[in-house]
């Protein structure tokens, strides 16, 4: 399960080709209207970039991504040369030394193992500023199913246990919506001043 370089560097071109430019991008935008005018958001499994951190970037805000493979590294440098980006594995970034006015994680989560989302929701609380805001996508119901583009495993947890990770990390959910690809977003913020 999960993010596997190797993988996803084989699967990267069609990633890419099978990418919608519009499903996601009005409510990552929606939910970046509440971050402070040129904030910094930290995107863990960034992809190439498209369409999510290139609207961010363009909303003004200062984009730091996360991905684990390579090929996607290239592609979403070459796409917005004024963003940050690592490649590395999002549960040992040297991105969570920092602090972000956000973070998000559209199509990551449910491709990482169970101990591996709890360790990088954990992470993230110290890495999201208090009153901070996360965004992530992962299916309400808890399933299991196979990735359609590399066949690893997928897992999401359910509405019910992400909520209480949430909590035990110190964030407060604050809404939950469908974008018209049928993703399920959790919208959390940190609590604290």
């Amino acid at each position: 399960m999960g993010d596997s370089p190797v993988i996803w560097n084989t699967a990267a071109k069609d990633f890419i080709a099978r990418r919608s430019p519009v499903i996601g991008v009005a409510e990552v935008s929606n939910w970046a209207a509440a971050i402070p005018a040129g904030g910094s958001i930290l995107d863990l499994g960034c992809g190439h970039g498209f369409p999510v951190a290139s609207a961010l970037v363009k909303l003004g805000f200062n984009v730091y991504g996360i991905d684990a493979s390579t090929e996607m590294a290239q592609e979403f440098q070459r796409v917005l040369p004024t963003a940050h980006m690592r490649c590395e594995a999002v549960e040992q970034s040297s991105y969570f030394g920092r602090q972000f006015d956000a973070a998000i994680a559209i199509g990551l989560i449910f491709l990482l193992s169970e101990q591996s989302q709890r360790q990088v929701l954990t992470r993230l609380s110290a890495a999201v500023r208090p009153a901070g805001a996360l965004l992530f996508t992962a299916p309400a119901q808890a399933v299991s199913w196979p990735d359609s583009l590399t066949g690893q495993q997928s897992l999401s947890l359910g509405r019910e246990a992400y909520i209480a990770l949430l909590e035990s990390c110190g964030f407060e959910l604050a809404d939950e919506f469908d974008d018209e690809g049928g993703n399920h977003y959790y919208c959390a913020q940190r609590i604290g001043i």
